[in-house]
């Protein structure tokens, strides 16, 4: 039997516009009643966290972890990503992504394709980026988001990341559909931004998918549905 409250590491795909916050309260509503939560007769309050953010419009992997291996979370956030996703070149939002109307528009009639494989090459390895006020990033106690919708700005230093990949997968102005490769702590969004303004135009991200962490991987893990139903199995088999 799956057992919870010694610890399970469960591979979800995060569906689109959920937040990562949202599928956690959603599985800790699941399996408040599996009878792996029962001790000595009594209900034990189900421990359950996730390993790596996703934004609301980016899907793939997350790495939830119960009971015991909870303690290992930062061990999981700690690895290597991979991401496949879109680039929008030409127009820029304050948050970089769809979550926010297009504010600038520029121009693209510059831009080949050339251009375009040779830009990737400026944010393969070690590089500084600067993380975007639309995040989780902690400043003077407050989350930047909470600044952002506010109204309020602030200064976000930027932060060292590496890219290992970053391959150009698919052309088709304005849309330019990337795979990247990178540590903990990069900013897909940013990275968005960044490449924009190398290109002497700008860009936003308007798909994001996590395809692995570590040796995790998005092939491997299942929908919140398909582990609803596989929770309804292992407690009828264990009856």
């Amino acid at each position: 039997m799956t057992d919870f409250r010694t610890g399970e590491v469960l591979l979800i795909h995060k569906p689109l516009k959920w937040t990562s916050f949202q599928v956690v309260n959603k599985m800790k509503w699941l399996i408040k009643n599996h009878p792996s939560l029962i001790l000595d007769g009594k209900k034990v309050q189900p421990k359950i966290g996730h390993a790596g953010t996703l934004d609301p419009l980016a899907t793939g992997l997350l790495i939830v972890c119960t009971g015991k291996q909870t303690k290992n979370i930062e061990s999981y956030q700690a690895q290597e990503k991979e991401y496949t996703g879109t680039f929008y070149i030409g127009a820029t939002t304050a948050c970089f992504d769809l979550e926010k109307e297009i504010d600038a528009t520029f121009a693209t009639e510059h831009i080949t394709d050339a251009l375009i494989k040779e830009t990737t090459k400026q944010f393969t390895g070690t590089i500084q980026q600067t993380p975007p006020l639309y995040s989780a990033i902690k400043i003077g106690g407050k989350r930047a988001y909470d600044i952002a919708r506010a109204g309020e700005t602030a200064e976000i230093k930027p932060k060292e990341i590496t890219i290992s990949i970053f391959e150009i997968t698919r052309i088709a102005l304005p849309e330019v559909a990337f795979r990247v490769v990178c540590s903990k702590g990069t900013y897909i969004r940013s990275l968005a931004r960044d490449f924009g303004l190398a290109l002497n135009s700008g860009a936003h991200l308007i798909a994001l998918c996590r395809t692995r962490i570590g040796e995790y991987k998005l092939s491997d893990a299942m929908s919140i549905e398909d582990f609803e139903k596989s929770l309804k199995s292992d407690i009828t088999t264990n009856i």
